[in-house]
């Protein structure tokens, strides 16, 4: 796989980059699926719009000030360039990180079950994920070591490894499952979003020992730090929340 030109089109001598209009895409299809599912899990589709219009802003500070945290020897001397996300330098932890805790306050001032909002938009997280990761293709970055593989992606005469196609597929796998399951066997409010940070995390740990240009915690690679953290958390989370569960049901079965 060759990349073509990084540049999607031009307006008025302002290229418009083929990264940030796949990113751009993916957030569209996320809106929109989340405001048409939002009846199913009592919500009203109004608060989906709420949500972007803070959400969509939050993923990009909070992905590109990640980025730039772990990155700072290569803007400390040129600030400016922080600004500068058409060309890459986005941490999808950082952008969920700070989405999930604006979206935490927000449903606490809508009065909204954030677990069960979370449930909601879970499944299309990893969809906007697969469309998205298509941007490092064009921009030549993030992808694994040499490797002479029929699929490798070619940059300068070399194969690599495509991390992106890796974590493209895995995504978008997610999103079918996540789906379906959360349409037919969804069992208490917070397992969708559970079940998500913990299929993501396992893909992500281990595509990411694959990547030469990982963004760094000493000698550990902070991706698969923060990918064992979340598995655990979710998976603690998503103990508790189902005994919750389990315990209103008996105590519901009783009273009746």
């Amino acid at each position: 796989m060759v990349a073509p030109d990084p540049v999607l089109f031009t307006v008025f001598g302002i290229d418009i980059m083929w990264y940030g209009a796949l990113i751009g895409t993916g957030f569209v299809l996320a809106i929109i699926i989340s405001y048409f599912r939002a009846p199913r899990f009592g919500i009203d589709s109004d608060f989906i719009l709420t949500l972007t219009i803070w959400i969509i802003p939050s993923a990009l500070v909070g992905a590109r000030l990640y980025y730039v945290i772990f990155s700072w020897d290569i803007y400390k001397d040129d600030l400016l360039r922080i600004l500068d996300i058409r060309n890459g330098g986005l941490a999808i932890h950082g952008g969920l990180i700070l989405s999930f805790i604006v979206g935490y306050f927000l449903c606490r001032k809508y009065k909204e079950n954030f677990f069960n909002v979370a449930d909601l938009v879970a499944p299309v997280i990893p969809l906007a994920q697969s469309i998205g990761r298509w941007g490092n293709f064009f921009n030549e970055e993030a992808h694994g070591g040499p490797t002479d593989l029929p699929w490798a992606q070619i940059i300068d005469g070399v194969g690599y490894h495509p991390t992106f196609l890796y974590e493209s597929i895995w995504c978008f796998l997610i999103f079918l499952f996540l789906m379906y399951w959360s349409n037919h066997h969804r069992k208490f409010t917070g397992q969708i979003i559970c079940m998500y940070g913990i299929l993501y995390s396992v893909e992500r740990f281990f595509v990411e020992g694959l990547r030469t240009d990982s963004l760094m915690i000493g000698p550990l690679r902070q991706a698969q730090v923060i990918s064992i953290v979340i598995i655990a958390c979710c998976a603690v989370i998503y103990f508790l929340l189902r005994k919750r569960s389990l315990s209103e049901r008996d105590n519901m079965n009783h009273t009746l």
